[in-house]
């Protein structure tokens, strides 16, 4: 048995009293967090919480990794260009460099890259904005349980209706089909999509592009296969329609390769990518754009913080984690061992109605009763591990601990996991 903290929750009235109620996290895990490092967090009170969690994905390579720091603390000591909006650097150049030489050129890609400010929706609000000015058509079409983004573009094509409701305004041109499964295992998703866009009667103009995740995170840790994957890139290229995969949450090594969609043998038109691109948890985001689609005028999509120098430079050093396959297979080595343990879980209790979902270390189980996931995540809190719910009415525990986790700490986390759910039940 694994036992709670005995010590009581630090005053959080600071964050109540000044904070916006918007806030969110911080009522998930209520405590001041102090110092972290690897795949662990201290809070004020000196207790150690393992993170599952893991900046909901934008700390693959764990909290505060030494060669980052190193290199971070030379740079900031040397009188070096930390803001520079989208000027030539030292830093930005050598990033450019380095992801070509690291990331593209073995996987024999060819994309511009773009800095369209630092985060996930910035680099989504990108992508729609060129798929449109490309094509001259306004339809996008996205997917049942997507997410995207919180800006009004991006929310278009988010499907939760929770987030959809806080725009306040209509959120226009954006037409959402069923991902895999959605209708159930025995019916074909695109042949929905695919009939819609032969038929002229069906009211969907040819959209300019179709977005998609090939693992839902905020949706459920809802995974596509990669034959509906190509199917979906099939559709594309039949109709002239550009494909953009979001990669903000799925990519930089979360489900084992570096790209998300690299196992389905697919090559996107525009790649999304966020969170973990900036390596050290700084605020970085990328839009890969194929050659013949870089249309845009010069400063025709700014914004003040499109490089941040400091994220090129931890975003340099993280690549060095990509030199080889290393990194990789030790990912879906890990990942299995989380599905065997979460599947171990879920016969356990056949009264929960357990689901185990993902790919590599994105991975979740997902629960038939209504709030059990957040009772867990609780529970788990209390435990001093730090994991989430996701999906549309919250009934997955989502597993995102820092890829860098080692075995030790997977099994600590997953053992208090299985107390929690036990916890939970009782």
């Amino acid at each position: 048995m694994i036992p709670t903290t005995e010590k009581a929750s630090p005053d959080m009235r600071v964050f109540e009293q000044l904070e916006s109620e918007v806030r969110s996290y911080c009522r998930s895990f209520p405590t001041v967090f102090e110092k972290a490092q690897g795949y662990k967090l201290w809070d004020t009170q000196g207790r150690e919480f393992i993170d599952f969690f893991a900046g909901a994905g934008a700390l693959n390579y764990g909290h505060n990794h030494p060669a980052m720091t190193k290199k971070l603390v030379d740079y900031l000591t040397s009188g070096n260009i930390v803001h520079s909006l989208d000027m030539a650097t030292k830093a930005k150049e050598e990033f450019l460099k380095r992801f070509d030489e690291v990331i593209l050129q073995p996987r024999q890609l060819d994309y511009k890259v773009m800095f369209p400010g630092p985060t996930g929706a910035n680099t989504v609000e990108s992508a729609l904005k060129l798929a449109r000015k490309v094509t001259g058509r306004e339809t996008v079409i996205s997917f049942t349980h997507a997410f995207h983004g919180m800006t009004l573009g991006a929310l278009s094509i988010t499907a939760n209706s929770f987030k959809r409701h806080g725009a306040g305004v209509p959120l226009n041109h954006a037409v959402s089909m069923p991902y895999e499964n959605y209708l159930g295992d025995a019916v074909d998703s695109l042949t929905l999509l695919e009939r819609y866009l032969e038929d002229k009667g069906s009211g969907i103009d040819l959209p300019a592009a179709i977005i998609l995740e090939t693992v839902q995170g905020e949706g459920g840790i809802n995974v596509a296969s990669s034959q509906w994957l190509k199917q979906v890139e099939q559709l594309c290229r039949r109709w002239d329609i550009l494909l953009i995969v979001d990669d903000v949450q799925a990519g930089c090594g979360r489900t084992g390769p570096f790209f998300s969609f690299e196992a389905a043998g697919i090559e996107p038109d525009i790649i999304c990518l966020s969170k973990s691109i900036g390596g050290y948890g700084l605020p970085m985001a990328l839009t890969l754009i194929k050659p013949e689609f870089d249309k845009w005028a010069p400063g025709e999509h700014n914004g003040t913080f499109r490089g941040h120098n400091l994220a090129f430079v931890a975003a340099t050093e993280a690549l060095s984690f990509w030199e080889t396959d290393t990194f990789t297979k030790e990912t879906l080595r890990k990942g299995e061992k989380v599905k065997l343990a979460l599947q171990r879980m879920a016969d356990d209790h056949p009264e929960l109605e357990a689901e185990v979902r993902g790919r590599g270390l994105m991975a979740g189980i997902a629960f038939g009763e209504t709030d059990f996931a957040s009772k867990v995540c609780k529970e788990a809190f209390t435990r001093q591990l730090i994991i989430e719910t996701s999906g549309p009415d919250d009934e997955v525990a989502k597993l995102l601990p820092p890829l860098i986790i080692d075995d030790e700490g997977l099994d600590r986390g997953l053992a208090i996991l299985e107390e929690s759910i036990k916890a939970a039940k009782a």
